[in-house]
C-alpha cells in the first residue's frame, strides 16, 4: 500500500490535489460525497465560471482578505498562467474580461469541469462518488484509516481534506472538513460569511427594494473608525443591500461582527458639498415655485426620493423658494452621508465563501501539509483564507491543491 493517497472533496481544490499527486506515479482515490464532481464549481460566475484572475500574481495576492502571506508560496507555484495552460491543454480555451477576469470562450463552467475530468483521467485518478466520510483516524502504524457513512473502511497512507466551507450547502460544502481537522487537533478560526449580502435595520430601506445605484461611495464604521471604503454597484434589497461594493465590504467588516458597524453612502461622490449645494440650487432655481417633492427628479431616482425627502425633516409641501439655506445644507450633508446601521449578514449559507477554518499557523505553507498530523493535508477553502470576488478564491483552490497534491 504504498503511497497510497486519499482525497476528499471534488472541487477544485480537490481535483487539483488529486491529479497532481496521480501525475507523480501516486495511487490516488478522490472521494465526493455528491454525484459528480465540481458541483459549487458549477455554479461560480453564474454558471460561466470564473476560472481565475489575469493579474500579476503581487496582484492576486492584494486581492487576499484573510492571510494572505500564507499563499506567497502556494501562488507562485501554481499561478493563474498554470491553470490556464492545464485547461487550454484539455480543450478549454479561455478569454479576458472585465477586471481582469478570466472566462471558458463557451461561457460554460461545464467545459471546466470536464477539462478537469480529463486531467483526473489521464493521471489514472481513481474517482469515487456518492461516498460520504464519517470520520478519520490515524493508526499506530502511520496509516490513516477513513470511514463512511455506510460503515466500509479504508486504508492510506496520506490524507488530503479539500471539502470546502459552509456556504452553497446544497452543492455537499456542509463543513465535514472542520469536524475532520478538529478531530486530529487542529483549530478552527471563528467561521463566518465572506462576500455575503447585508441586512440593515432601517425599515426605510425596505422600501428601496429593487433599486439599484452605480458609482457611489460605501463605508463603514466602527465607533467612528473608518474600517472600509470604496466605489461601486449597490442594489437595495427587502433585506437590505447586496451587489459588487456590499459583497466586498463584507469580507472587511465580519472580523467585526458584534461590534456596532454604521454603513454611510455616499450617492454623489463625483461632487464635493460644495459642488453638489450649487447643483442643487440650480434645480431650485429651475423648480422654484413646486413643492419640495417635486424638486428632485434631475438629481435622484424617483425611489429614492421620497426617502430623501423623509430623512431631511423637510415638509414634502414645503415650495422649494421657502427652503432655508440651513434646510439645503442638510440636504447636501445627507446625500453625501447617507447612514444605516449594519443589523446582520445573510445565513452563511448564502456567501460566496467562508471566513475563517483550519488556523494557518498549523499548516506548512509551503506543503499544505499539517504541522500536528504527518501525513495529513488541507487544500481550498477549509482553510482560514479567502478573497475578493474576481477569480481569486478559485485559484486559491488551485495553487493550495497544487501544492497538496506536490507533497503528500
Amino acid at each position: 500500500m504504498q503511497n497510497r493517497i486519499a482525497v476528499i472533496g471534488g472541487g477544485p481544490a480537490g481535483m487539483i490535489a488529486a491529479a497532481t499527486a496521480g501525475s507523480l506515479g501516486k495511487d490516488v482515490v478522490l472521494f465526493e460525497k455528491n454525484n459528480k464532481l465540481g458541483k459549487k464549481l458549477f455554479l461560480t460566475g453564474k454558471g460561466r465560471c470564473n476560472i481565475t484572475n489575469a493579474g500579476e500574481v503581487e496582484d492576486l495576492i492584494e486581492n487576499i482578505v484573510a492571510n494572505k502571506s500564507f499563499l506567497y508560496s502556494a501562488f507562485y507555484s501554481f499561478t493563474n498562467t498554470d491553470i490556464i495552460e492545464l485547461l487550454k491543454s484539455y480543450g478549454v480555451d479561455t478569454k479576458i474580461e472585465r477586471g481582469n477576469r478570466i472566462f471558458p470562450v463557451s461561457d460554460k463552467s461545464s467545459d471546466v469541469i470536464k477539462a478537469l475530468e480529463r486531467y483526473l483521467s489521464h493521471e489514472k485518478v481513481k474517482i469515487v462518488l456518492n461516498k460520504e466520510v464519517k470520520y478519520i483516524e490515524k493508526l499506530d502504524d502511520d496509516k490513516f484509516k477513513i470511514v463512511f457513512t455506510n460503515s466500509e473502511e479504508q486504508y492510506f497512507n496520506k490524507v488530503i481534506v479539500a471539502t470546502g466551507g459552509k456556504s452553497y450547502q446544497q452543492t455537499g460544502s456542509t463543513g465535514d472538513g472542520y469536524l475532520f481537522a478538529k478531530s486530529f487537533g487542529h483549530s478552527i478560526t471563528n467561521l463566518r460569511p465572506a462576500l455575503i449580502p447585508c441586512e440593515i435595520k432601517e425599515e426605510w430601506v425596505k422600501e428601496l427594494q429593487g433599486l439599484a445605484l452605480k458609482n457611489v461611495k460605501v463605508s463603514a464604521y466602527v465607533e467612528n473608525s473608518k474600517i472600509f471604503e470604496d466605489f461601486g454597484e449597490l442594489l437595495f434589497t427587502h433585506y437590505g443591500i447586496s451587489g459588487p461594493i456590499v459583497l466586498t465590504m463584507s469580507s472587511y467588516i465580519n472580523k467585526y461582527y458584534g461590534n456596532k458597524i454604521k454603513i454611510v453612502i455616499d450617492l454623489k461622490p463625483a461632487l464635493s458639498d460644495e459642488k453638489l449645494e450649487v447643483r442643487i440650487l440650480r434645480d431650485f432655481e429651475k423648480y422654484s415655485k413646486k413643492q419640495f417633492k417635486n424638486s428632485l427628479e434631475d438629481l435622484l431616482p424617483r425611489k429614492l426620493i421620497p426617502i430623501i425627502i423623509k430623512l431631511s425633516n423637510i415638509n414634502e409641501d414645503k415650495f422649494v423658494n421657502q427652503i432655508t439655506r440651513e434646510e439645503r445644507k442638510n440636504i447636501v450633508h445627507l446625500l453625501k452621508n447617507l447612514e444605516m446601521s449594519f443589523s446582520d449578514f445573510r445565513p452563511i449559507n448564502e456567501a460566496i465563501v467562508t471566513s475563517g477554518g483550519v488556523a494557518t499557523l498549523e499548516i506548512d505553507s509551503s506543503t499544505m501539509g499539517s504541522k500536528i498530523v504527518e501525513g495529513l493535508f488541507f487544500a481550498g477553502e477549509v482553510i482560514d483564507v479567502h478573497a475578493l470576488t474576481g477569480g481569486y478564491n478559485l485559484q486559491i483552490a488551485y495553487s493550495t491543491g497544487y501544492l497538496a497534491g506536490l507533497n503528500c
